[in-house]
């Protein structure tokens, strides 16, 4: 078994740990100062909206010698608009243009193709109209608000409604994160970058949803036993899961990593690069906000419900009165299960990272005769 798979089965018997819900105020500290510098970022950046919702005119040109900053240089002259053009695999450009009418593209695609040096047949030209552009978006709009009423009544019914405030939550962190980062960097905003927002949403309910599913089979009748509260729980289920977590983000990323960088990159693919940066900030966003934000937020609502108050002054007091009381010498060693299976009856000390396992020395001397072993 290879060390992360180790690491995940005793993560999942509660052998090891880390206390995700007790630092909860970390990673609500974090995401806080992450989310404002987004929104700031976006108020007074904005966004690099692209010529498919301002309007303009995309110039393709054929293999050519000249560079990037040339044709940059010769297409703002000959427009007097603000213009973006990148190098395709091909060895061609791509050269956009906003705010460009019918009319004048065809003299703006005659003066290219004298200053680029090419035939003016072969370059290709595509005029987008703003209106198709503001369409797109109110259909964006209204298909993220449809998928978020969907997302809270599913949830409410499957799990609660605390769990659907949660991954309501979560999904919003995720939103604003990857559209500020857009804001701040300056990356220009398609139809693209549209698809790939609402691509994301789906990749972090998912693990927003595992966790909450191990939540939902560990708190079954939490408040019949005395030895964990409901925080703690919640700890063990985002610990159980957390490779599972850290598996399904890592393979997520890795293709969408080879989009970006290679095709992006290397490739000059416009519209892939826009999906694949999207995606990307959105799968790394995802994986954060279902371990350090939704789980963790479940807790904290789920703490001010009465019976969940009641148990947690009963598993404290519990285990203050154990250490008062000290250990005994008939009493079970740390970690023993008593023969009545009754796990209230155990020692609470590791309630983090759930219930040890008995020593070795009990269990060989069960149903084992003393002596050498043949």
């Amino acid at each position: 078994m290879s060390k992360l798979g180790h690491l995940g089965a005793r993560l999942i018997r509660g052998e090891v740990g880390y206390d995700f819900i007790g630092k909860r105020k970390i990673w609500y500290g974090i995401s806080i100062l992450i989310t404002i510098t987004a929104i700031v970022g976006l108020a007074v950046r904005g966004l690099n909206m692209g010529i498919e919702f301002e309007g303009g005119a995309v110039f393709t040109t054929p293999k050519t010698s000249v560079s990037a900053g040339t044709a940059e240089r010769s297409a703002q002259a000959a427009s007097g608009h603000a213009v973006i053009v990148q190098k395709l695999g091909t060895g061609g450009l791509r050269i956009q243009i906003s705010g460009v009418d019918t009319a004048k593209s065809d003299q703006i695609k005659a003066d290219l193709a004298k200053d680029l040096s090419v035939p003016e047949a072969k370059i290709n030209a595509d005029l987008v109209g703003p209106s198709w552009g503001q369409t797109i978006a109110k259909k964006a709009w209204t298909g993220l608000i449809v998928f978020m009423i969907l997302v809270v009544i599913y949830l409410a019914i499957a799990f609660e409604w605390r769990m659907a405030i949660a991954a309501l939550v979560a999904l919003i962190h995720d939103i604003t994160i990857t559209v500020g980062i857009y804001a701040l960097v300056g990356f220009e905003v398609t139809v693209g970058t549209v698809i790939g927002l609402l691509t994301i949403l789906g990749y972090s309910l998912y693990d927003t949803v595992v966790v909450f599913d191990s939540l939902k089979e560990q708190t079954k009748d939490i408040t019949k036993q005395t030895r964990f509260t409901y925080s703690e729980v919640a700890n063990r289920s985002i610990n159980g899961t957390l490779v599972r977590s850290i598996n399904t983000t890592v393979v997520a990323l890795l293709p969408v990593a080879g989009l970006l960088f290679i095709g992006g990159g290397f490739l000059g693919a416009g519209m892939l690069n826009d999906i694949s940066l999207s995606l990307f900030v959105g799968l790394a966003a995802g994986a954060y906000s279902s371990i350090f934000i939704a789980t963790p937020l479940v807790a904290d609502l789920k703490e001010r419900d009465p019976q969940i108050k009641a148990l947690r002054k009963r598993v404290l007091a519990k285990r203050a009165a154990a250490a008062a009381a000290g250990p005994s010498d008939d009493a079970p060693a740390a970690g023993d299960d008593h023969e009545d299976g009754d796990p209230s009856d155990d020692d609470a000390a590791t309630a983090v990272v759930g219930p040890r396992h008995q020593p070795a020395s009990r269990n060989r001397g069960r149903g084992r005769p003393s002596g050498k072993r043949r």
